[in-house]
């Protein structure tokens, strides 16, 4: 009882009286149907899904804000690796309204939300697509049991119905015609193993900022090859979150 008083002053208090109470009803009672969000800073609703983990992943983005992060710079160019519904994209649209952004999510089911939740809006972009270092066919798996937000993604040769293509960062610098990233966000559940094993030294060197989330937890490695490749380069290192932000020192 305490916990949801606490969730519900803390609406209240980030998003106002009526918004705030509106938006705690419609996440926390979010069970019969998808509701759709409106918030100040945003032209267009945000579609949750019911019995997801969107709302979890809401009150992470827009409720504890955990890629509110004061930067020196004006992003111009923000990669959102690991998008699920395109929140993380929607927040830093609502935050840095002149920039471009590529939002980039494997999973069909998370990218039909991704693109609801973004086609209107000019200056983001979707690809269908798994991060990873190299040009493969990779398999989307639940392994485990996270449901909407912890999809997995491992090198496959046979295509199938769960299978997408691979993209790297590299790649996505050449399709935008960019030379520097201004803001790289990471969560790819793993991914970030092979990401930061080898061929990054196209890109990280050109990257300004990165959010990341590790996950050693379920993948033994994950920091280790993280930081064994930024440590090649003058970056600087805070906690937002669950969330490490590298700042590269200029």
């Amino acid at each position: 009882m305490k916990e949801k008083l606490f969730i519900f002053i803390r609406h209240i208090s980030r998003f106002g009286i009526i918004s705030g109470v509106a938006i705690y009803f419609k996440t926390y009672f979010l069970t019969a149907s998808d509701s759709h969000i409106s918030l100040k800073n945003l032209s267009f609703p945000i579609l949750l899904r019911k019995k997801t983990s969107d709302v979890k992943i809401f009150n992470q983005v827009f409720l504890n804000r955990e890629y509110d992060y004061k930067l020196t710079i004006e992003p111009k160019f923000i990669i959102d690796c690991g998008a699920n519904i395109g929140l993380a994209s929607l927040f830093f649209k609502s935050k840095y309204p002149n920039a471009t952004i590529c939002a980039i999510e494997p999973e069909t089911s998370n990218y039909k939300a991704l693109v609801s939740n973004t086609n209107r809006h000019d200056s983001i972009t979707t690809i269908q697509s798994g991060i990873w270092n190299k040009n493969v066919l990779l398999k989307v798996e639940d392994i485990w049991n996270f449901g909407k937000w912890g999809f997995v993604c491992s090198e496959t040769d046979v295509e199938a119905e769960n299978t997408t293509k691979a993209i790297s960062i590299s790649e996505i610098m050449k399709r935008f015609n960019r030379e520097e990233i201004d803001i790289l966000k990471m969560d790819i559940e793993g991914a970030e193993l092979e990401v930061f094993s080898s061929n990054y030294e196209e890109w990280l060197p050109k990257t300004k900022v990165i959010m990341i989330e590790l996950h050693d937890a379920y993948r033994k490695g994950c920091s280790k090859a993280f930081f064994t490749a930024l440590v090649k380069y003058d970056f600087s290192v805070y906690s937002c979150g669950e969330n490490m932000v590298c700042i590269r020192n200029q």
